[in-house]
C-alpha cells in the first residue's frame, strides 16, 4: 500500500513543528515568510503551532498551509492530513444586508411613482399659470364691425351679433416629464452598488471603511449580496474563482488582488478596487 494516508499519517501533529524547523535551516524568519506569502505575521505563527481555530474557515486554513507548505518545499498533501485543519466549520451568520428581490422591485417602483408625481406637481401649474400670459398682441384679433361712420355702426348692429375672430396659435403644448433624468438617476443608483454573485461556496468576510463587520459566513452557490459602495472599506473572499464581483452592471478583474484560491481587495469611496495590504 502507497497511500498518501502512510506517507503523512492522518493524526500527524508535527506539521506545524516541521513548518518551523524547516523555515529555520533555510535561514528565514517568521516575518520573512508573512512577507513572502502575503500573510499576517499572526497567520504563519498560528500554522506552525498548529492553531487551526485562529485560522476562520476550512478554505482559509488549507489554502494557508498548503501555501506555506510549497514555499518550503515540502509535501502539499500535509494540509490535507491534519484532521483539526479540515474540521474547522464557519459560524452561520445572519446577512444584515440582504435585501429581497421583491423589495427592491417595490422600492424602485415607488421612487419612479414619487419622481412622477413630483413633475406632475411642478409642471402644470406652472403650464396653467402661464397659458393665459403666451403670445403678442398681434396674436388675437376681434372684429368688432365698428367704423368711423355712426350710420354704419347703427347699421351693423341692426343686422346681428358682433363677430368675433381669435388666434389660439400662441398657447403651448406640454412637454414630456423629462424620462432620461429619471434613467440616469436608476443607472446612478446601480453604479454605487458593489454585489457578489456566488456560482459556489464561498467564505467572505466584509468590513466597512470604520472597521465594522458586515459580512462574515459561508455563501453557498446561488446567493448574492449587495454592499453600498461607499460603506465598504475591505473584502476577503475564500474561494474567489466562484465569485463574480460587480460594480453597477460591470464585472471587477479579481486577477490583481488574487493570492491561490483567495482575494483580498479595498475599495475606495468612488467604487475602485485596490489589493488589500496586510
Amino acid at each position: 500500500m502507497s497511500s498518501s494516508s502512510q506517507t503523512v499519517p492522518a493524526s500527524s501533529p508535527g506539521v506545524g513543528e516541521r513548518l518551523r524547523a524547516t523555515r529555520e535551516q533555510a535561514g528565514l524568519s517568521v516575518a520573512d515568510v508573512a512577507g513572502r506569502l502575503r500573510m499576517q505575521v499572526r497567520v504563519v505563527e498560528a500554522l506552525e503551532a498548529e492553531n487551526w481555530n485562529r485560522l476562520g474557515a476550512q478554505v482559509f486554513v488549507r489554502g494557508q498551509l498548503r501555501s506555506y507548505l510549497r514555499l518550503l518545499k515540502l509535501p502539499e498533501v500535509l494540509a490535507d492530513s491534519v484532521p483539526d485543519a479540515t474540521l474547522v466549520h464557519a459560524p452561520e451568520l445572519t446577512p444584515r444586508t440582504y435585501t429581497p428581490p421583491m423589495q427592491r422591485l417595490l422600492d424602485k417602483t415607488m421612487g419612479r411613482a414619487v419622481y412622477v408625481v413630483i413633475t406632475a406637481l411642478i409642471v402644470v401649474p406652472v403650464w396653467v399659470a402661464t397659458r393665459t400670459h403666451v403670445g403678442g398682441p398681434g396674436e388675437v384679433t376681434a372684429s368688432l364691425g365698428l367704423s368711423d361712420e355712426p350710420g354704419e355702426v347703427a347699421g351693423t348692429r341692426a343686422n346681428g351679433p358682433t363677430p368675433v375672430t381669435a388666434s389660439l396659435s400662441g398657447i403651448p403644448k406640454r412637454s414630456p416629464a423629462p424620462a432620461a433624468a429619471e434613467e440616469l438617476q436608476v443607472a446612478a443608483i446601480a453604479a454605487d452598488q458593489l454585489t457578489l454573485r456566488f456560482s459556489g461556496d464561498s467564505w467572505v468576510e466584509v468590513n466597512s471603511r470604520d472597521g465594522r463587520e458586515l459580512e462574515r459566513a459561508v455563501l453557498r452557490a446561488g446567493q448574492e449580496r449587495q454592499f453600498a459602495v461607499g460603506e465598504i472599506g475591505r473584502v476577503v473572499l475564500g474561494n474567489a474563482n466562484a465569485v463574480e464581483v460587480l460594480r453597477g452592471d460591470d464585472v471587477q478583474d479579481l486577477s490583481g488582488f488574487q493570492r491561490a484560491s483567495v482575494a483580498r481587495f479595498t475599495v475606495s469611496s468612488d467604487g475602485v478596487l485596490a489589493p488589500l495590504s496586510e
